[in-house]
């Protein structure tokens, strides 16, 4: 199976040089889920922002495809974000545009041959996929924190990425709207798409994993695969034990 994304050494520091993660050596395959799983501030969210490129490692390289992220030109960077999407855990929804105008911005930078109708049924068809029944000429700020969970994952999914990191996506969302967007997650396995997840909720990973990542201190403690967290009661106390220090 291909390697999609490898993280060869890498490491990434706070403004006070404070280590967050070091020497983190790991490999993504395409078409897999990888849940990153350990105790809060262990360096988690860091290691899928930089796996996605969103901060780039002060020591070692991310590479996709092969190819470094940080040398990437801008029209190799374009096309990696067209094909990728990140689900931020507190949503990041620009607070000067209506929900409309943020859906519709992936599809103008991505999509330019696209018209104004079309962007408008592909708006429609996601959030309607995803169950947001309000309107959307209106800002963030006058959603719940659940609402606008729900906006941020049918951003995420408007350009059908095939690439998704997903960081707790399903905090602050009730039962019903958490099992739909697990139900689109599922969908897009089936499509072939590559998943890196954080997530606290052992039942999700048990659901969607195909691999695990231990991540504590800002190392990686351990890699093993989701049968083995299954099969292993001892491992799986582990880690139910971990993701709640």
């Amino acid at each position: 199976m291909e390697k999609i994304i490898q993280l060869k050494n890498t490491g990434f520091s706070a403004q006070d040089e404070r280590k967050i993660v070091q020497d983190i050596n790991v490999e993504f395959e395409e078409g897999k889920t990888t849940a990153i799983v350990g105790p809060s501030g262990g360096g988690k969210s860091t290691v899928l922002k930089l796996s996605a490129g969103l901060l780039l490692p002060d020591s070692g390289e991310v590479l996709y495809y092969g190819k470094n992220i940080a040398h990437m030109n801008r029209s190799e960077n374009i096309e990696f974000r067209k094909n990728s999407a990140f689900i931020f855990q507190d949503s990041a929804l620009w607070a000067n545009m209506d929900l409309y105008q943020i859906l519709e911005l992936p599809l103008r930078i991505h999509y330019p041959q696209m018209n104004k109708e079309e962007r408008k049924n592909r708006i429609m068809e996601v959030t309607s996929e995803v169950g947001y029944k309000k309107e959307l000429a209106i800002r963030p700020a006058r959603l719940s924190m659940g609402e606008q969970k729900i906006i941020a994952f049918a951003r995420a999914m408007l350009c059908n990425p095939s690439l998704l990191y997903l960081d707790e996506w399903t905090e602050s969302l009730d039962v019903t709207s958490a099992d739909r967007l697990v139900e689109i997650v599922r969908k897009k396995q089936l499509e072939g798409t590559t998943i890196i997840l954080v997530c606290h909720d052992m039942r999700l990973i048990k659901t969607l994993a195909d691999y695990v990542l231990v991540i504590a201190d800002g190392k990686l403690v351990f890699n093993t695969t989701k049968e083995q967290v299954v099969n292993d009661a001892e491992l799986s106390n582990y880690l139910r034990m971990g993701m709640m220090l």
